[in-house]
């Protein structure tokens, strides 16, 4: 487990830092695919920071932060819902060129943890599982969020970027049922113990 250890701890300091870009720039330019993103970043600090401290731990220790990651994956989503409500009700479309500038530097950082984090996704229970899936996530949720910057310029709309903020919280629901079902595993699967 030392080297998952030693991945999740880089990838938890490479999403915290860009939790700072990406959360100020949202909030600056009135995002709503951004702040979601945003907020995907700060639950990925705190899925791989959990992953980091839980390695160690035995099985029934794990499976219950398994199910505490679950639940963390919700917060993005929640965070995206009230986003989405609020900018429906003034569709102010957010400045283009922050917003793709933002998203492929996002896309850079999850690209990188992603590859940090690809020798480990196959790794039984759901701490491993939740690391690989939060970077997946973020990776497309980013592309997203470029082409919705993309489509804003002809369109002249917030539409896009409320679409793709919409998409974000339903990416973020089918990691956390994806997680809570290998934390419900992890008591199973060490019994055949650790594998590389």
């Amino acid at each position: 487990m030392t080297a998952l250890r030693r991945a999740v701890l880089i990838v938890a300091v490479l999403n915290g830092c860009y939790f700072i870009v990406e959360a100020i720039t949202a909030l600056a330019i009135g995002s709503v695919s951004l702040l979601a993103d945003s907020a995907d970043f700060l639950e990925d600090t705190a899925i791989n920071l959990l992953v980091f401290l839980a390695a160690t731990w035995s099985a029934g220790a794990q499976r219950r932060v398994g199910r505490v990651l679950a639940g963390v994956v919700l917060l993005p989503a929640i965070a995206a819902l009230v986003s989405a409500v609020a900018k429906i009700m003034d569709p102010v479309p957010p400045a283009v060129t922050p917003l793709t500038i933002t998203a492929t530097g996002a896309l850079v950082v999850n690209v990188v943890c992603a590859l940090i984090l690809v020798r480990h996704r196959h790794r039984p229970g759901s701490l491993a599982v939740g690391a690989w899936l939060a970077a997946r996530n973020d990776a497309l949720a980013n592309v997203a969020i470029i082409i919705a910057g993309l489509i804003s310029i002809p369109m002249r709309s917030a539409w896009p970027d409320i679409i793709v903020g919409l998409g974000i919280c339903l990416l973020n629901l089918g990691a956390a049922r994806e997680v809570w079902a290998a934390a419900g595993n992890d008591g199973k699967t060490e019994s055949r113990g650790p594998q590389a």
